[in-house]
């Protein structure tokens, strides 16, 4: 079959034959018709214990043997993967997809959407508050931004590096201001439009965008955190923590099933509210074009079509 395969460590992913994966108990032969790239996939492509080689991981939709349409997550039998022309997925991973949703929007809130909502709903925003979403460009942030809101939010802001991204945020109204990060101060640019003090703070990023956003919250503050994009090492001034609470978020370290619930609650979400996120396409020859837009940080979800 042809498949996106990473042959070493550090080389980016080719198109070329893989040997097809062969049907096992326990796991779901799927034949792939849109695959998902995010930022993960990149990262996670070179982590320790991974065995080369080995097909690009990602999430995607295909079709079961019995021909059910089906969403799948970055959990391929290794070393198969969303990006080939078909993966193997443990049982338990392989959820039907509603005919009325479309193989992007199932995909976006596979990964994307549950890392936004699953901490947005333990952060238990109470109507009227102030949020910030900390890496608002990128596709989880563009969907927190909105669940924010649906959640309850009062005024909700997003901070990124990317002035224009940002900007585009605010004038399509997904946010009421926005601040980008990187100045020399950015603990009091984020002070500046966050009145009394942000009451919820969805992290994305850690590292110095996190320190500045303490200073930037009020007593009682919730701090969820569930990404390490700006680093993953921060000095801790404990005065900025106290009358407030930070937690950790392992948004993938559910059940199988408390996944697949979330993702049927945010599949109902996104048509009820008509949630938005930008995407770009490609046809799966174009991989390599694909593996370099996430590389550079797109911010949009990108898939690759197997269906021409």
């Amino acid at each position: 079959m042809r498949a996106a395969v990473i042959t070493e460590r550090g080389l980016g992913p080719v198109l070329q034959d893989f040997p097809a994966p062969q049907a096992r108990e326990g796991a779901t032969l799927i034949k792939v018709d849109t695959a998902g790239l995010g930022g993960w996939d990149v990262l996670g492509a070179y982590r320790l214990g991974v065995q080369f080689p080995c097909v690009i991981r990602g999430e995607g939709v295909g079709r079961a043997p019995d021909g059910r349409r089906v969403y799948f997550g970055e959990r391929s039998v290794a070393p198969f993967g969303a990006w080939a022309e078909q993966t193997l997925v443990p049982t338990e991973e392989v959820w039907d997809v509603p005919d009325d949703v479309d193989d992007v929007l199932a995909i976006t809130m596979g990964i994307a959407g549950t890392g936004a909502l699953l901490p947005l709903e333990q952060a238990a925003i109470k109507p009227g508050e102030n949020v910030l979403i900390l890496g608002a460009t990128g596709t989880l942030g563009q969907i927190a931004l909105q669940l924010a809101r649906i959640l309850g939010a009062g005024r909700v802001v997003g901070a990124a590096r990317d002035a224009a991204a940002l900007e585009r945020l605010r004038a399509r109204g997904l946010a009421d201001a926005v601040v980008a990060l990187g100045s020399d101060d950015d603990a009091a640019a984020l002070k500046a439009v966050a009145g009394e003090g942000f009451d919820v703070v969805l992290d994305g990023v850690c590292g110095p965008p996190l320190l500045a956003a303490l200073k930037a919250t009020r007593w009682g503050a919730r701090i969820l955190t569930i990404g390490t994009g700006a680093g993953r090492d921060i000095q801790l001034n404990i005065a900025d923590l106290l009358f407030r609470t930070l937690s950790c978020v392992g948004t993938g370290q559910r059940s199988p099933s408390d996944r697949e619930a979330t993702w049927r609650r945010l599949l109902q979400l996104a048509r009820e509210h008509q949630i938005t996120f930008d995407h770009v396409g490609y046809r799966f020859d174009q991989m390599p074009d694909a593996w370099a837009a996430q590389v550079a940080g797109p911010h949009a979800k990108i898939t690759a079509s197997f269906r021409g």
